[in-house]
């Protein structure tokens, strides 16, 4: 069965509630929206699974094991299994999607 999801239009809850921002999950797939606020921070997370990350709107940096990128709209970062953490100036929405190994 195809779905199609308008993800612009997708409001988040806060990060302490991140699994109610899950909005796709299969075996070993998920898909969620993550949106911080001016200032905001995604705390360090060890991610067991690859990540890709896909900037809806605004801009943030992204450490992957020590090293930092700035992402913005229309990019994206695809990182294997990491310590990850992210901060926005402005604030920023992203499409977040983790694959675990099977």
């Amino acid at each position: 069965m195809v779905q199609v999801f308008d993800i612009k239009a997708m409001m988040s809850h806060p990060y302490e509630e991140r699994d109610k921002n899950v909005f796709y999950k299969a075996k070993n797939f998920k898909a969620r929206i993550i949106e911080l606020p001016p200032g905001g921070e995604m705390p360090i997370c060890e991610m067991a699974s690859h990540v890709i990350f896909n900037v809806i709107k605004g801009a943030a940096e992204v450490t992957v094991n020590r090293e930092k990128v700035t992402i913005k709209e229309g990019q994206c970062l695809i990182s294997a299994p990491a310590t990850i953490s992210m901060k926005t100036e402005d604030g920023v929405k992203i499409m977040g999607i983790q694959i675990e190994r099977a």
